[in-house]
């Protein structure tokens, strides 16, 4: 026995691996505690997204009499397809192609000039920095339902109303972004960087683009991840922004579809258009399913811009 643990077994009355495992059986309550709770998060997340998996594989009749998670057949996937591709001569691939092209402007956009916003922010010298600020502070707690009216007054006296651009402009409207980038670029990235670049004959964008940019790269997927959800699930400001099938998103189109069918309007009645719970189940998975993959594509990136900023240097 050495003396050190000899001394440790004078002071305490118990030797080194004695008292770990002491601390251990304390700890494990609450460790047990927090396991479950992460567990049961974790099932009432799943459960939905399982069910919403499995839903268009089965009949309407056979989504009340089988089991919730049975499975029915590949087919019904093919079927329950073709049913949506009847309303309006496939105009639901129309929606698909706006969400996707309508999205990827956004997230440009938005990560765009929150990058560059939160950089001149934390770097420049710029006057009335701190009511820039206090400015996005308060447009970030500001509920985007009380900007809806303010904008449409706007896009209609420019004139872009009824088109694409009156989705794309006033969905890239970014607080959260500019306010988390001024805080990675403040904190996570030495300022004696900045200086270096700019005693080498960098300017302000060289300096952001050289130096800045390269180090950022989960923070700007973090951006982009939370950027895409919110563009492409947003329901109510195109909703109000357009008003023609041939601009909606997939989200909007998908209301105007299911509104027009007895499949959650039972007041209806009979409607030439096979469309029922199946197809619903299959448009929320084609809504949901983007997400999911890129959340899982950009995991890595979001990791490490969640713990941008946490450390100051």
């Amino acid at each position: 026995m050495t003396t050190s643990t000899m001394t440790l077994r004078t002071v305490t009355g118990r030797s080194t691996p004695e008292r770990t495992r002491g601390i251990s059986i304390r700890r494990a309550p609450g460790r047990i505690f927090t396991w479950a709770i992460l567990l049961g998060f974790a099932v009432v997340s799943i459960i939905p997204m399982l069910w919403l998996i499995l839903a268009p594989s089965k009949t309407a009749a056979e989504l009340t009499s089988l089991s919730p998670f049975a499975f029915g057949s590949f087919d019904q996937y093919v079927i329950a397809w073709n049913n949506l591709m009847l309303f309006q001569d496939g105009r639901l691939l129309t929606w698909v192609w706006n969400s996707v092209w309508y999205t990827a402007t956004i997230v440009f956009l938005s990560c765009a000039t929150a990058m560059l916003a939160g950089y001149a922010l934390a770097t420049a010298p710029l006057p009335f920095r701190r009511a820039l600020l206090m400015t996005t502070l308060i447009a970030m707690i500001v509920p985007p339902v009380a900007l809806v009216l303010p904008l449409f007054i706007e896009v209609t006296a420019i004139g872009i109303y009824n088109t694409p651009w009156a989705i794309i402009l006033t969905s890239s409207f970014y607080p959260f972004g500019v306010f988390l980038a001024y805080i990675y670029f403040a904190t996570s990235i030495p300022k004696e960087l900045y200086e270096a670049a700019r005693i080498d004959g960098c300017g302000e964008f060289s300096t952001f683009w050289r130096v800045a940019l390269p180090l950022s790269k989960g923070l700007l997927g973090m951006l982009a991840f939370f950027s895409f959800t919110g563009a492409w699930v947003n329901y109510f400001l195109p909703y109000v922004m357009v008003n023609s099938g041939e601009v909606l998103t997939l989200p909007v189109g998908l209301g105007v579809l299911f509104s027009a069918t007895p499949a959650l309007n039972p007041g209806l009645g009979a409607s030439i258009l096979p469309i029922r719970q199946p197809e619903i189940a299959l448009a929320g998975l084609i809504v949901a399913l983007p997400i999911l993959i890129v959340f899982v594509a950009s995991s890595r990136l979001l990791v490490r811009g969640v713990l941008a900023g946490s450390v100051k240097s």
